[in-house]
């Protein structure tokens, strides 16, 4: 019975050995290599939020830019209206 249960061991693990190394890399291994993609991604997610921000502050700046050309425009032409 021992030796039985010894054999069935033996083929049981038998693939584990012939895997690849890559497939057995452990779990550790994998840990990192998660860790590192996160802050990869994390690093991109970041650098989209920047670049983002930065481009709502140009076009806020662009917005009130107009308006006070505009306001300025408005108070030159009723200033005329007044002269004349």
């Amino acid at each position: 019975m021992k030796r039985i249960l010894a054999f069935l061991m033996l083929v049981a693990l038998t693939p584990a050995w012939s895997m690849p190394t890559k497939e057995r890399a452990s779990i550790g291994e994998n840990r990192v290599e998660a860790r590192k993609a996160a802050r990869q991604h994390q690093k991109i997610v970041n650098k989209a939020a920047r670049k983002q921000h930065r481009a709502i502050k140009k076009y806020q700046k662009a917005r009130r830019r107009a308006i006070k050309d505009s306001q300025r425009q408005q108070r030159q032409n009723s200033q005329r209206h007044r002269s004349h």
